[in-house]
């Protein structure tokens, strides 16, 4: 566990697919994710606070959930699903998340990546060795990167904190009427 301090200046940077995905197949839940910024953030200075997500169909539920993270305190940095010849489709932040590490970890004291993804540990070695900057992991324990875990400075698991979810409405299937007798 690290020390927080209230003049400890922080970026959080969500990988919001990874953490979606991860609670609706874990949970059938949502990620609360203004509750998960004010968790992080925990009275320290924020620097920058960046969700980043994928275009897949410009329909109003997802637009309206771009507008949701925005307002919860997020610049939200969006990217196209790509689809590829044949049908296989692709669309992952990896790279552009770890520049943007990169890049703030030279402003600030502490980077919170909320991700389990284990592509992220040689940013989080650079990140350590190289700037000497905390990092923090904010995952699902059972979907994360053990490697990542252990790396990190400091692991926060959502599924220990259930104000960090809302649980999905149940979709209900309309059964037939009961024969009448």
């Amino acid at each position: 566990m690290i020390v927080r301090n209230p003049d400890q200046r922080i970026a959080v940077l969500v990988d919001v697919q990874n953490v979606y995905y991860s609670a609706k197949n874990l949970f059938n839940a949502k990620v609360n994710f203004k509750n998960l910024l004010t968790h992080v953030v925990y009275d320290r200075l924020l620097v920058r606070a960046v969700a980043y997500v994928i275009k897949s169909d410009p329909d109003l539920k997802e637009v309206m959930f771009f507008d949701a993270l925005n307002n919860a305190g997020y610049e939200v940095k969006e990217k196209d699903l790509q689809t590829f010849y044949g049908g296989a489709k692709k669309g992952d932040w990896d790279l552009g998340i770890a520049m943007d590490a990169i890049r703030l970890g030279q402003k600030v004291d502490s980077i919170v990546l909320v991700s389990g993804d284990g592509d992220f540990k040689p940013v989080v070695n650079y990140l350590q060795q190289a700037l000497g900057c905390l990092v923090e992991v904010v995952a699902f324990k059972r979907t994360a990167n053990n490697g990542l875990i252990e790396m990190a400075d400091d692991f926060t698991n959502i599924e220990e904190h259930h104000n960090l979810m809302f649980k999905a409405k149940p979709i209900y299937k309309k059964l037939p009427p009961k024969p009448s007798k």
